[in-house]
């Protein structure tokens, strides 16, 4: 059996085998009190900072990984926006044993192939001015290097080897707040995890970062230059955003994604990529001692370092509206934001309640009010803290105006649900309509692995305790319709807002 279809055959008995176990994973969990998974987590960290969090759950054989990396898109600075979500790419290009067939040689050929993109760098930077024969040359000679380094590659080796195991989910992503890596696996591949993870952060070999950087290029005009509403969030943050780096796309500036190198990617890498930076949850079927024990074998060989400083700057207060319009002859959008808080400010319950309520679903005010009741909009919704949580952000409404209806009639109408905040109580009813599908959000995430892995290492590394997970329900229980129309009077004011459109012009209609 040819490679190709051996990977599709083990991807079907993957696929099956995940599936079969799903209900033995769910049906445990109404039995449980949340009290209870509180207790059965545990927490270890390395001599070189890095935490492990851990909870076993013996229902089935599988195990779900997740690495958070406590850097993303916030953390870069001018010049290598968009390098948070390359080294994201990179991070599964293996390492100086994994991916190579000749790691002394690979060197020396990836040494070459530095060079001559810095050739073809200083020949662009010289604009009109370049010699578009000496482009043409360089650009063929950087091909050329590339071919040769490829040749002591062994392409995708880090990734066959997880699905030869029979994982599943083998992803990362990239935000504003974090890098995570996940996958799930059966539970005798816990050792193949450890050796594999922790050598990719020990040992990385940035291969194949030039091409790499074509393929995040691509990515970057699939999801904002030919989407009219990626374009107008990528504007809409840089207006919402003067000071605080969560104005610059997680995807990157495109002529930093052209112009950024192998060496600013290392760098960023011993900055950021260091155990104490790390925190990692693991949930299923292991056993803590024996955890503890594979990761300080593999993960213990991590130099430590000190963990980097957050970022200090503060976006200042508003003094005004701030609105921005992309023309387009697209489907009509509109969003409005207010900036507010961190998700450890005393006012998030608050602001979480007015989420749920205002823009969560079809039974939402929003989706009630300008969907079924007045018919101007397609759908409408809001959700808080936007791009990211770490750090204060927005809460973001959003509407697509129906067939006949404007941008203008849905902005109004957004506005108007907003002043009733302020000027009426929330009801008893819609509270606890909101404090039922928190807790019910909760449970539904102790059901899968996966996603209590995801959120347990998101509110040790977010909020410094993982237990928030838990403890964040008693807070939503304690919020009051009076708090409520106090956030709402503080943050959703004219001044404290921006607004994003996209407008058909005249001449397109």
């Amino acid at each position: 059996m040819g490679w190709v279809m051996r990977i599709k055959a083990i991807r079907w008995l993957g696929t099956a085998f995940w599936m079969s176990i799903t209900v033995a994973l769910i049906l445990p969990v109404g039995a449980q009190s949340l009290t209870d998974f509180e207790k059965r987590v545990h927490e270890f960290t390395l001599d070189n900072g890095l935490k492990f969090l851990v909870l076993e759950r013996h229902e089935a054989p599988v195990v779900s990984f997740h690495t958070y990396a406590d850097v993303g898109s916030v953390d870069e600075v001018k010049g290598i926006t968009g390098m948070a979500h390359v080294f994201e790419h990179m991070a599964f290009k293996g390492s100086k044993t994994v991916g190579t067939l000749d790691y002394e040689g690979e060197v020396q050929g990836l040494e070459r192939v530095d060079e001559a993109f810095l050739a073809l760098k200083k020949e662009r930077s010289q604009g009109n001015g370049a010699d578009p024969q000496r482009l043409v040359e360089l650009q063929q000679r950087l091909e050329e290097a590339q071919e040769k380094a490829s040749q002591f590659m062994v392409p995708d080796e880090f990734e066959e080897a997880f699905i030869r195991a029979g994982s599943v989910g083998l992803n990362a992503s990239t935000s504003s707040d974090a890098t995570r890596y996940v996958v799930n696996l059966p539970s005798n591949k816990v050792e193949l995890w450890m050796a594999l993870e922790s050598d990719r952060f020990l040992n990385p070999v940035l291969r194949e970062f030039y091409k790499e950087k074509d393929v995040v290029k691509e990515e970057r005009r699939m999801r904002t230059e030919n989407r009219p509403r990626g374009r107008l969030m990528e504007e809409f943050l840089a207006v919402a955003f003067k000071a605080h780096p969560y104005g610059e796309p997680t995807i990157g500036h495109m002529s930093d994604v052209e112009t950024m190198t192998r060496s600013e990617a290392r760098a960023f890498f011993q900055k950021y990529y260091v155990p104490s930076n790390f925190t990692v949850a693991i949930v299923g079927d292991v056993h803590l001692e024996e955890i503890r024990s594979l990761a300080e074998t593999y993960f213990g060989r991590l130099s430590g370092a000190p963990k980097p400083d957050l970022v200090e700057t503060v976006e200042p207060p508003q003094s005004g509206q701030r609105r921005v319009v992309v023309e387009d002859p697209s489907q009509p959008w509109v969003v409005m934001g207010y900036h507010t808080p961190d998700i450890n400010h005393a006012d998030n319950a608050a602001l979480e309640a007015m989420s749920d309520i205002l823009g969560t679903g079809r039974t939402s005010r929003l989706y009630k009010s300008l969907v079924k009741e007045k018919k101007i909009a397609v759908n409408a919704s809001a959700f808080q803290g936007f791009p990211g949580s770490k750090y204060p952000g927005l809460f973001v409404f959003f509407a697509t105006p129906a067939r006949g209806h404007t941008t203008q009639e849905c902005e109004e109408a957004v506005s108007a649900e907003i002043e009733r905040l302020k000027t009426e109580r929330v009801s008893p009813q819609d509270l606890e309509k909101f404090k039922t599908r928190s807790r019910a959000s909760v449970v539904r995430a102790l059901a899968s692995n996966r996603g209590l892995a995801r959120q347990l290492t998101f509110y040790e590394v977010v909020t410094g305790d993982w237990r928030n997970l838990f403890k964040q329900l008693d807070e939503f229980d304690r919020v009051t319709d009076q708090d409520i129309q106090r956030v709402a009077r503080e943050y959703f004011t004219s001044k404290n807002s921006v607004v994003g459109v996209i407008e058909t012009r005249q001449s397109d209609r």
